[in-house]
């Protein structure tokens, strides 16, 4: 994995010996062995994840109950507990405190029962980021009654996770797997060395994503064709992306969507996602993306190569970076169109003003939690579950843990200093000033407008769910408040009814709503093309 070496020093004396633990009196331990069929020795997170066998059983429908795990958040009865280990040899004898550092409580306090119990070792710290992946050291799942008693089974890691081949992968539909056939002669690897990322860093840093062409793409040929940079959600990376990149090509093919190229880029790395911000803790990413990737994809591709003939989009985080990248190079790019952004205004971090005296992200008024993610009007976590629980994953890759990387100066430590305690969910005044002069897009543009205004009025298009799963039409009612009160032209969409994971669907076609994008940048490269794209159906609430 390419992240291993960025790890192994961002880890560096912070590992324990898991056999070395002395548990305080009381605390349940459980013995993890190395299977002998583990060919070199491991370093990692120790994970032991636990659920009712009920439930576990019932997940499995009848199948074989091959993973427990914890999906965002708990469900009633699971649990999950975490060490670090220095280095696992075959045959190795580890012992986890099942109490020490767990979610939503230690072992102890769980209900007596039968429970499906799963170890992993998480050898790339990435679990908080994509969870399970290659290289990854699994047990398979076992029984165990707790509490745990003087004869409970040892726990054996005795597999690797090999590689998947995600052209190919053994989960795809058949119309998937047709799709990423197709798509497959015109795909290209994106792998750029940027200088200013391996400056920044010591070593090489490598750019990766992919170049879909469209049909009838000829590289030695006249025509040149606009050109879209797209942007993945947290937890993606350029593998997950084929399947983006394989819709893409089939909506050309179909001509749902006009002719242009796409650029799917993979921003993960060791802190999470880096959002393609210039950060001290992540390094110059939009640099080396507007300053260094896309001058060469211009030189190697037959595109627009001007700044009506360059368009942003994406999804999530990725919303939030083609937003950023748009208000940071306003004159590179024709519009962005960011879906379901993260945050844009830190007055609403997800529902939490952050700019508040005494704000905390756990609670607001009262007492009372604030929440995270919901289906509806149904609350599925609140902030304080989201991050106690990332924590015991791992202080590094999660979504928490992203944002301090991207936003946050630098600790004294070297690492990205905490937005807030994750203890307290107390708030630092100090470090929110900070996101505020740096990262705040309602803020910088606010301050920024008159500067702006020409190169950046009109291209700013963002649509959002109303009923969003992590509360993200609140902040991009901010912006559009703040854009509005500048006078800005801009456009804002709140789907009625749609989530974070539903939002581009127009009746049966669940890319409907990006379909449509695709023609108004296409329409701003080409005003005077025959070519129109077909009517959509009206979006269902």
């Amino acid at each position: 994995m390419r992240w291993a070496s960025g790890l192994a020093s961002l880890w560096a004396g912070l590992s324990l010996s898991a056999a070395a633990l002395a548990a305080p009196a009381g605390h349940p331990l459980l013995e993890v062995t190395v299977g002998p069929n583990v060919s070199a020795p491991q370093g990692g997170r120790l994970l032991v994840f636990a659920e009712p066998i009920a439930t576990a059983q019932a997940r499995a429908k009848g199948g074989a109950l091959r993973s427990v795990n914890i999906q965002n958040v708990a469900e009633p009865g699971q649990a999950v507990a975490a060490v670090e280990v220095d280095r696992a040899t075959p045959g190795a004898h580890l012992t986890i405190d099942l109490d020490q550092t767990a979610f939503p409580e230690g072992f102890s306090h769980l209900p007596p029962g039968e429970y499906a119990v799963q170890a992993v070792l998480d050898v790339h710290h990435t679990y908080n980021y994509g969870g399970r992946d290659t290289g990854d050291l699994l047990s398979p799942v076992v029984r165990l009654r707790l509490p745990l008693d003087a004869g409970a089974p040892t726990v054996t890691l005795e597999r690797t996770l090999p590689p998947v081949d995600y052209w190919t992968a053994p989960w795809l539909t058949p119309k998937a797997a047709a799709d990423r056939a197709a798509v497959r002669p015109h795909a290209t690897a994106v792998a750029f060395q940027s200088p200013a990322l391996t400056a920044f860093w010591g070593r090489p840093i490598v750019m990766r994503g992919w170049v879909v062409t469209p049909p009838g793409y000829d590289p030695k040929g006249k025509a040149t064709y606009p050109t879209v940079y797209s942007f993945h959600g947290f937890g993606a990376n350029e593998d997950t992306f084929l399947t983006r990149s394989a819709d893409a090509y089939a909506a050309m093919a179909a001509g749902r969507t006009p002719p242009m190229i796409w650029v799917f880029l993979d921003y993960s790395g060791p802190w999470g996602a880096n959002e393609f911000a210039d950060s001290v803790n992540n390094g110059p990413w939009g640099k080396a993306f507007a300053e260094e990737l896309i001058p060469d994809l211009e030189r190697h591709y037959r595109m627009d190569a001007r700044p009506n003939g360059r368009f942003l989009t994406g999804h999530s985080s990725g919303g939030w970076a083609s937003l950023w990248l748009q208000t940071r190079y306003p004159k590179e790019f024709g519009g962005t169109w960011s879906t379901s952004p993260d945050p844009s205004d830190f007055h609403d971090l997800m529902g939490v003003d952050i700019y508040a005296p005494q704000a905390n992200i756990y609670t607001g008024p009262g007492g009372v939690h604030h929440p995270l993610m919901r289906d509806g009007a149904k609350v599925l976590a609140s902030m304080e579950e989201f991050a106690r629980l990332e924590a015991v994953m791992g202080p590094s890759g999660g979504q928490m843990a992203s944002f301090d990387a991207v936003f946050s100066p630098r600790g004294p430590d070297g690492r990205p200093q905490p937005m807030f305690d994750r203890a307290t969910g107390a708030v630092d005044p100090a470090v929110v000033a900070y996101w505020r002069d740096h990262y705040d897009i309602a803020h910088l543009i606010s301050a920024n407008w008159l500067t702006l205004k020409p190169d950046l009025d009109g291209k700013i298009h963002v649509a959002v769910g109303g009923a969003d799963s992590f509360y993200l039409d609140g902040p991009a009612h901010k912006l559009q408040a703040v854009l509005d009160g500048l006078g800005a032209k801009s456009r804002f969409q709140y789907v009625p009814g749609r989530g974070h994971f539903d939002l581009y669907g127009v009746g049966d076609n669940p890319w409907g709503l990006l379909e449509g994008y695709a023609w108004e940048m296409y329409a701003i490269a080409r005003p005077d093309s025959h070519l129109v794209g077909p009517k959509p159906p009206a979006a269902k609430p």
